[in-house]
């Protein structure tokens, strides 16, 4: 569904040895804020489609890194600058790489 709207550099990361408040973590970036917005409304889609609502919904295009909390998966869209800033996929090397799409 990221990969449709072209969102690149796409991780799936299992935490469920290391975090306590989710299960699955994915991380992508958009090259523009429209593309963010893009990526986010495709997710927030297809998640509804199945009948699953995000918990929580935090950030947006200004910031650079969007947030969709949907409990047991926490999607994380960044942009590119924004995503080597916080280098999430750093701070949680300890997980699983379960899938990668550069």
């Amino acid at each position: 569904m990221a990969s449709d709207k072209q969102a690149s550099n796409i991780v799936l990361l299992d935490v469920r040895g290391v975090s306590s408040f989710a299960d699955y973590f994915v991380i992508c970036s958009g090259e523009s804020g429209r593309q963010i917005n893009t990526i986010s409304a495709e997710i927030e889609k297809t998640f509804k489609q199945a009948g699953v609502l995000p918990h929580h919904r935090e950030g947006g295009t200004d910031s650079g890194w969007l947030l969709l909390d949907y409990t047991d998966v926490i999607i994380h869209i960044f942009s590119t600058d924004e995503r080597d800033y916080y280098k999430l996929d750093e701070l949680w090397e300890s997980a699983k790489t379960i899938l990668r799409i550069q």
